[in-house]
């Protein structure tokens, strides 16, 4: 399962090569970001039966065109980009305590790092 961030050291990541470090017969799930997948990498990895099948909930180009081959492969299950769903009461505290930090001068926790990418 790839819930990566998005950098440039992990972009192009799900690859040939990761591919064939897997067990034979692995099953790939990505509910992290299209750009971690190469396209045409995956399909051979399925096609040789490195990968037995693969859930897709990103894609590099969205909405995912109507031709693609990702569409009609027996192996690949697409989801419509809802691997989770935000939980409001789970997240309202946070962004209480943020704003009343940002009020009151105070510093903030858990920044994104934009260097990093996350």
């Amino acid at each position: 399962m790839c819930l990566l961030p998005l950098t440039p050291e992990t972009e192009g990541i799900l690859n040939r090569e990761t591919f064939s470090a897997m067990p034979p017969g692995s099953y790939l799930i990505n509910v992290a970001r299209g750009q971690h997948l190469v396209e045409k990498d995956l399909l051979e990895g399925l096609d040789s039966g490195q990968l037995s099948g693969a859930c897709l909930d990103v894609f590099s180009r969205e909405p995912l065109p109507e031709s693609h081959p990702f569409w009609s492969h027996p192996q690949i299950t697409i989801t419509p980009h809802v691997a989770t769903q935000t939980d409001s009461e789970y997240w309202t505290k946070p962004i209480v305590d943020a704003i009343f930090s940002l009020r009151a001068g105070l510093p903030l926790k858990k920044l994104v790092n934009c260097e990093q990418g996350y």
